[in-house]
């Protein structure tokens, strides 16, 4: 049997990397999946990649930073496939990098509207329709980074993925009650195209990789294995969390 079985899900984010991996592994473990991104031509080769594998998804393009995107993603789940489970807010951006002196006020703002303020307006409208249904489990995509450690110039991501463990706990506690669970991942190092940007020379790949006491990076599928956990019923006692999946970076000093 597998871990999804009649569970609806959304996954933000999905057009790639992290979030693409775990809308695969959510259909492949039996749920329906509504797919969100910015990139409607991403989106439909991931929707017929699932439905090749006999899955079942349907994707929605769209800029996280709207309210109205939220309320139809959540509204195409109710009336696609009748009920929402499972809701991964995935979708994230490193911002305006660089000195923070020398920032601009616009990109640290756009920075927090699509990591942090998404996020939450995501959660406001997917509450709701977890509630209707008895209950159900939401996974943000923090970062190790602002958490455990932290990198010079990139102050707009840290403080806005931080933020996200905030809210994380705020909601948990706040709708635990309604059995509707939040938890957080913090990631390390994962070998995607956000990753592949930040770390283009071999150089900078090998010091990131020397930071994580497992010497080497994630794959986005090992990402998407977590999130699995706390998306299903085997994290049934487990809310209000900041997972790090990080690869030991967290404890390594070698």
């Amino acid at each position: 049997m597998t871990r999804l079985n009649n569970k609806v899900a959304i996954v933000t984010g999905a057009s790639s990397g992290i979030g693409r991996a775990t809308a695969r592994l959510f259909a492949a473990e039996g749920a329906k999946v509504v797919v969100g991104a910015r990139r409607q031509a991403e989106l439909d080769s991931l929707v017929a990649e699932i439905e090749a594998l006999g899955g079942t998804a349907v994707a929605i393009a769209g800029d996280v930073r709207s309210e109205d995107y939220h309320k139809l993603l959540v509204a195409t789940a109710v009336e696609r496939f009748g009920k929402l489970d499972i809701a991964f807010n995935n979708a994230g951006t490193l911002g305006e990098a660089g000195p923070s002196t020398g920032v601009s006020e616009a990109g640290f703002t756009d920075t927090l509207a699509i990591n942090l303020t998404a996020s939450f307006l995501a959660a406001k409208h997917q509450v709701g329709a977890m509630e209707n249904n008895g209950g159900g489990s939401i996974i943000f995509t923090s970062t190790f980074v602002g958490y455990s450690f932290a990198f010079p110039g990139v102050a707009a991501y840290a403080a806005s993925k931080s933020g996200l463990i905030g809210l994380t706990q705020a909601l948990a506690a706040e709708y635990g009650p309604k059995n509707v669970r939040i938890n957080a991942i913090l990631p390390g190092a994962v070998d995607t195209d956000m990753y592949r940007d930040m770390n283009d020379t071999a150089e900078k790949q090998a010091f990131i990789t020397g930071l994580h006491a497992l010497k080497r990076v994630a794959t986005p599928e090992e990402l998407a294995r977590s999130v699995l956990y706390l998306a299903s019923d085997d994290s049934s006692f487990v809310t209000g969390t900041a997972s790090l999946v990080d690869g030991g970076a967290s404890i390594t000093r070698t």
